[in-house]
């Protein structure tokens, strides 16, 4: 498993480094789920194939990496991506929003020429 740490920056931004930075909103918000669990959890990220747009983000916590995963970090708090994924997260930054229309993770994609309403499809 490979670590890469992201700045903390309020806006979403990321380091010419990384592959792929954690936003300081989504690190706040898995301290809390960490802690409201009890013990340390991290954010998988995936792209499966699917959703109105052809593909689909996948959002799950976990408590243990694969050996293969991409570890990505900010403020002391991880996401995972996994090799089939990577392609097609590269230069994204995975953040939390809370909105109006609702909270959830998000990722701010360059690789997307389109993506639906909701944000979770995709098309590439």
């Amino acid at each position: 498993m490979s670590t890469v740490q992201s700045p903390s920056f309020e806006l979403a931004t990321r380091s010419s480094s990384a592959p792929i930075a954690l936003g300081a909103g989504a690190a706040r918000r898995l301290a809390k789920l960490s802690a409201a669990e009890g013990h340390a959890v991290m954010l998988r990220v995936a792209v499966d194939g699917g959703g109105c747009s052809g593909f689909q983000y996948r959002f799950e916590l976990v408590e243990t990496a694969d050996a293969d995963d991409l570890r990505i970090e900010a403020d002391g708090q991880a996401a995972l991506i996994d090799p089939v994924s990577l392609p097609f997260l590269t230069g994204s930054v995975v953040d939390y929003v809370d909105e109006l229309a609702g909270s959830q993770f998000v990722v701010r994609n360059p690789n997307a020429a389109s993506s639906c309403g909701c944000g979770v499809s995709f098309s590439i």
